[in-house]
């Protein structure tokens, strides 16, 4: 194995009939995997980005795929303990990140849902939401189980799987990895320092406005963010591009029109019901008007995105109960370590422990009374989980986790939920709630299958025994869920959800949707206008999912982005190789996740000082600066971006 330098040609391409690929560990060798430091690296890789893109997914509404940045530093980390005479593995480095990454897919589900019931007055206890996390992400791991074979396996070389390959061949590369983990922990540091400047010390505003001259109501605006920045450079400049364009759309369009038409206005305009609209400011416009236009477009942009997907969704259904057939039905047969899954019995076991759980155990979906209407939403949950468990799986093989529509799978299990509460007559605040979690347990379901499939192509390319990560995927819900809840409650405690610094876009929507079935409360011409604007969209070939995500959310999120992907774009073309681009555009993926952790990371502990000092804290503050504060945020963000543009072109060697 140590002189192999690199995964074979055969881990590109489909294998031929009747031959078995042969993975970069064989079958016939056992190294060491699943052990308690992989183990235990993996849970504190885990609890660090879970809590990291929580905050990101509140502030942005999109979080990242950690499975590459966890990855690098498991390498990293278990060189520095091989110092120490401490062997280890490449397969304990993948445990490891298997382990780390599953924290994500829970934060996503998590934050996408949960906050609305804040928004709602209806505070979930730290139980209840820990409940609904765990729920998910077991649901989503034992539903997966049975699809590896054929998705993993035989499909190998149709289905890309994107981060799962870019994963084993950032481990099997282990000494780029490890140098590479440099740009990692930079990251974090520069992330962190950053925001402590930011919205720790308050040196400069968070905020840099300008206003369009002859344009009414006309504004651009840019968030001072590190971590948005970073996420624009993983994201890449075509997504980067749409999702400002939207946002554009919605600044310098939307927002002028609705001044100019309601300039002759002399009473509100619904769903404002004290204001005219010559009285509101663009936050205002935006606040009252936007929001629900974009709410219109990322709905129908999601459902469409579904219809699409419809060919792929039945046949990865009928994949998924073949395959729970074969293995109800099979009888016991040797099979390679590199082909071993976690038995059926212990699958069946699970999922009826699970269903049992969300049926009779009160916490769980805690507004609905009685077994009876319990047992009604845990069948929903089962129901729509197996079903977009299957789609996710197959999906993210095709075009990536950060491409998955988890928002449009939810959007669809939150319109079945509640048109089947409307018509049971459970209106009201019970019915809202109810529907929501159970779009929360099959958020995070979905969510985590698309991960665990990446991680289990990471696998397959490597040599891992499948059952090992599956216990691993287990063992990192298991473990992060608590900690990502602790986060939002964190969060939600210090700033509140749906304000300036915490908009938590995601959970608002997910709100407005149920509100729109339940309480029949929606402006549904705001809201046809953005499903008009999404339906243009894919007329005219632009993917509606992201654009509709800019205008859904302030142009202030999405310009950092936009920034950041331009500077990959430059630095990737600039280059003087194909060579040397890969090597920009991973140390750049790298240094902006990090930058994410390290905003993220310390996002959350601003907000648990804010806790326990009962005030966010105050620091120096920008007032001594006068009007050249924002000329300072935009010196300090310019240098910030000069820092990350000469580590893209830097060598990593040396």
């Amino acid at each position: 194995m140590s002189e192999k330098r690199g995964l074979s040609e055969g881990a590109y391409v489909p294998i031929p009939e009747g031959e078995e690929y042969e993975p970069f560990v064989p079958a016939s060798e056992s190294p060491p995997e699943l052990t308690l430091k992989a183990i235990l690296l993996g849970i504190v890789f885990g609890i660090l980005f879970g809590a990291a893109n929580a905050y990101l997914g509140l502030v942005a509404g999109l979080t990242i795929s950690t499975s590459i940045p966890v990855a690098v530093m498991a390498v990293a980390a278990f060189r520095a303990l091989r110092s120490f005479g401490v062997q280890s593995s490449l397969l304990e480095a993948n445990a490891t990140q298997t382990v780390g990454s599953a924290s994500s897919s829970v934060a996503s589900g998590v934050i996408f849902t949960l906050p609305a019931l804040f928004l709602w007055g209806m505070p979930p206890s730290l139980m209840s939401m820990t409940l609904l996390g765990l729920c998910g992400g077991l649901l989503g791991v034992l539903f997966m189980v049975p699809l590896r074979r054929y998705l993993i396996a035989k499909e190998h070389g149709k289905l890309p799987y994107p981060e799962g390959t870019a994963c084993a061949e950032v481990l099997v590369a282990s000494e780029v990895g490890g140098r590479s983990a440099r740009n990692v922990f930079l990251g974090l540091g520069v992330g962190a320092g950053f925001k402590l400047l930011v919205d720790g010390l308050h040196l400069f505003p968070n905020k840099i406005k300008v206003g369009i001259p002859f344009l009414p109501t006309g504004e651009l605006s840019t968030k001072v963010s590190a971590a948005l920045f970073g996420v624009g450079y993983i994201l890449g400049p075509r997504i980067a591009t749409i999702m400002v364009g939207g946002g554009l759309l919605a600044s310098l369009v939307i927002i002028p029109a609705i001044a100019i038409w309601g300039a002759s206005r002399g009473e509100p305009f619904y769903p404002e019901t004290i204001l005219t609209i010559t009285q509101m400011a663009p936050g205002d416009l935006w606040e009252r008007y936007v929001r629900y236009i974009g709410a219109g477009a990322v709905a129908t942009a999601g459902i469409i995105t579904l219809i699409r997907s419809i060919p792929t969704m039945l046949e990865s259904f009928k994949v998924a109960t073949e395959q729970l057939r074969k293995q109800a039905g099979g009888v016991a047969r040797k099979v390679l370590r590199t082909d071993d899954d976690l038995p059926f019995k212990v699958l069946g076991l699970g999922l009826g422990l699970l269903f049992a759980v969300m049926a009779f155990v009160p916490q769980v979906f805690y507004v609905l009374e009685g077994p009876g209407q319990r047992i009604v939403a845990a069948l929903l949950v089962i129901v729509c989980a197996f079903f977009f468990v299957t789609v996710s799986s197959r999906i993210v093989g095709l075009v990536g986790v950060t491409s998955n529509p988890v928002s449009g799978m939810t959007i669809a299990t939150l319109l079945l939920s509640a048109t089947i509460f409307l018509l049971l007559g459970w209106v009201g605040d019970m019915g809202k709630a109810a529907a929501l979690t159970i779009g929360c347990v099959v958020a995070i379901a979905a969510s985590i299958a698309g991960d665990t499939s990446q991680d289990l192509k990471t696998g397959f390319l490597l040599g891992a025994t499948p059952k090992h990560q599956q216990v691993g995927e287990l063992i990192g819900v298991l473990t992060s869920s608590i900690f990502v809840c602790l986060t939002v409650i964190f969060l939600a405690d210090a700033y509140g959800f749906g304000t300036e610094t915490l908009p938590a876009p995601q959970a608002t929507l997910m709100k407005l949707v149920i509100d729109g079935v339940l309480q029949q409360s929606l402006p549904w011409v705001l809201v046809g206008i953005g499903a008009a604007i999404a339906i243009v969209c894919e007329l005219l070939r632009i993917p509606s999912l992201p654009f509709a995500v800019g205008v859904y959310l302030p142009v202030s999120t999405m310009v950092p982005i936009f920034l950041g992907g331009m500077m990959r774009m430059a630095a990737e073309r600039t280059a003087g190789s194909d060579e040397e681009a890969t090597s920009r555009r991973e140390r750049g993926v790298l240094f902006g996740s990090g930058l994410v952790g390290g905003e993220g990371l310390l996002g959350v502990g601003i907000a648990g000082a804010a806790v326990l000092l009962g005030k966010a804290p105050q620091g120096v503050g920008y007032d001594w600066a006068g009007s050249a504060a924002p000329i300072l945020a935009t010196v300090a963000f310019a240098l910030l971006g000069l820092y990350f543009w000469r580590l893209t072109r830097r060598s990593d060697e040396g």
